[in-house]
């Protein structure tokens, strides 16, 4: 009998509501975030803000660097999809040993072309950027995708706990 003169039952009715209510809206905003999907141009804005501010690009840097870095992202997509392309060929089950040698060289030479795109890139880079500036956007780079890709595990499987 003496705990129910601590308890009070309306105080009690009104922490659960308020408890049960922040539960729901927190639930509701997560379900909103890992649905949220961006555009390119959202994407685009958020690397240049990230990139900008981890290689310290000045304004004239960055009007220079994000033109080109977007057309070399483009073509680069080019050979990916090419990629892709081809590694959708080896699903199907009659595919011969002969026909895999040839997709898994194919894929190899997409990826060579990429990254030789990629260096006539850095050569123009280095036109209007010192040296040090172009490792820290390949740094930033690296770090930007890292961080998204941390996103997408969190999304998928929720937070992690720390041990």
């Amino acid at each position: 009998m003496q705990i129910r003169k601590f308890i009070n039952k309306p105080t009690m009715i009104k922490r659960t509501f308020y408890a049960l209510t922040l539960l729901l809206i927190l639930c509701v905003s997560g379900i909103q975030a890992q649905n949220t999907k961006f555009s390119k141009e959202e994407f685009r804005n958020r690397q240049k803000e990230f990139f900008i501010q981890q290689a310290g690009l000045s304004n004239d840097e960055a009007q220079k660097f994000f033109p080109l870095y977007f057309e070399l992202q483009d073509k680069k997509q080019a050979y990916n999809k090419e990629a892709w392309q081809k590694l959708r060929q080896g699903k199907n089950p009659n595919t011969t040993e002969t026909e895999y040698g040839k997709i898994v060289e194919d894929v190899i030479q997409a990826r060579i072309a990429a990254d030789e795109l990629e260096l006539e890139y850095v050569r123009k880079y280095k036109q209007f950027l010192p040296a040090k500036k172009i490792y820290l956007l390949q740094k930033a780079e690296m770090r930007f995708h890292r961080e998204l890709l941390k996103g997408f595990k969190h999304c998928q499987k929720g937070p992690e706990k720390k041990k």
